[in-house]
């Protein structure tokens, strides 16, 4: 694989592996702090024209080291559960924790006040369930509504407006609810909705036309709307200027503060995944490489959105080139990372490196099959690597008993 890879995300590298990660034992993954702070930098801009409050989504990304690239630049985090809302307390003292949760349990709830500044219910018997304790303690309140505006293609897993979602509150199921209990309006600060994932402003936009005709009267009722996340606002040739028209909108329109949530565009194009080839074989005519990293435990969301991750080197050569599968060493016969183009059959040893691999990884990766757990490393601004992590056999073990 000669040559610069001039695709995103390897940018960040120049288009090749550098000698630096050329030592490191495989697989693990590297996160890069100047394309980390590069992203909180656009963020932090949108943040000051527009006098929104980004929030870290900490589902995905979690790398607490990390933290301090952002916190300049953001306003808190979003935790969906008590350990990310104790998480992002922790780890950024002083900033706002918001909270959003499909169902919170009564045996947590009083621990997760101690950690939340915002707390965001699913639906209205919750909000009517714990509101009240929650307002008593001090908390901002609000509720998850649902738009019933789907713009999602392809990956129909993460569409929150699906047919049959359990995500947010429709407006009929509103209606009900406040024709039974009127006194869940006093309850609510605030309004929040998430539709998109990986997504453009224009479907931002789209979507706050149908918050508008089913929940317009109700946001002008409330001091803050939340925009959720899926804005994908950090890649190249996303439309931040209509994000700023929908955000001035929003405010002007209602009268509230704007938040957005943000989780893959904090760390977009900002981390890599390193791989070593440990066996070559062919079946049939499908060529194959069995490498040290598992799709199904190391990148989840390979086998589950599905996608195919940018591997460095590969892009150029679509039309020709040896189509080779890479699949991982587990006994899961569909642990298949995808199928590449290269210019020569790789050979045992080799390093493959994958782009953008910093988010909904190292958060979301899993021992199965006693897989060892890859090391995290930050690669730093002046190029050193510091090891963040160090896994091996106890973290297998310790999860599986005494």
């Amino acid at each position: 694989m000669e040559g610069l890879d001039k695709r995103a995300p390897f940018a960040a590298t120049g288009g090749v592996i550098p000698p630096e990660f050329r030592n490191i034992k495989t697989p693990c993954y590297i996160l890069d702090e100047k394309a980390l702070i590069k992203n909180a930098e656009l963020l932090g801009k949108v943040a000051k024209r527009t006098g929104c409050k980004m929030l870290l989504a900490q589902k995905a990304f979690s790398n607490y080291d990390c933290y301090g690239f952002f916190e300049p630049y953001l306003a808190g985090t979003e935790a969906s559960g008590l350990f990310e809302a104790r998480l992002g307390a922790e780890e950024m003292p002083g900033k706002e924790v918001h909270v959003f949760c499909a169902g919170y349990r009564a045996d947590e709830f009083e621990e997760l006040l101690q950690y939340a500044d915002h707390i965001v219910f699913n639906s209205p018997s919750q909000l009517l369930r714990f509101g009240l304790r929650a307002k008593e303690a001090g908390k901002s309140v609000g509720l998850r509504i649902n738009p019933e505006c789907s713009t999602q293609e392809g990956h129909e897993i993460y569409d929150p407006c699906a047919p049959g979602s359990r995500m947010g509150t429709t407006r009929k199921q509103w209606d009900e609810a406040i024709g039974k209990n009127p006194e869940l309006l006093d309850l609510l600060d605030g309004l929040h909705f998430h539709t998109l994932c990986e997504q453009d402003s224009d479907d931002l936009e789209i979507t706050l036309v149908s918050v508008k005709k089913h929940f317009g009267d109700l946001a002008s009722q409330v001091k803050w709307i939340n925009f959720g996340g899926g804005h994908h606002i950090t890649r190249p040739g996303y439309d931040i200027e209509r994000l700023e028209r929908c955000i001035q909108t929003a405010k002007n329109d209602w009268n509230v503060e704007v938040y957005l949530e943000p989780g893959e565009a904090w760390a977009l194009n900002a981390g890599f995944f390193l791989t070593s080839v440990l066996d070559v074989l062919k079946n049939r005519e499908t060529q194959i490489a069995i490498v040290d990293a598992s799709a199904a435990c190391h990148m989840p969301d390979v086998l589950e959105m599905p996608y195919r991750p940018p591997l460095l080197g590969t892009e150029e050569m679509e039309e020709e080139g040896i189509t080779v599968r890479l699949g991982g060493p587990t006994c899961l016969s569909g642990d298949v990372i995808g199928d590449y183009k290269f210019r020569q059959i790789p050979q045992y040893g080799d390093l493959l490196m994958f782009g953008d691999m910093a988010i909904y990884t190292t958060c979301k990766n899993n021992t199965f099959n006693g897989m060892p757990l890859p090391d995290i490393w930050l690669r730093r601004a002046d190029n050193t690597m510091l090891r963040l992590t160090e896994f091996g056999y106890a973290d297998f073990k310790g999860r599986l008993g005494r």
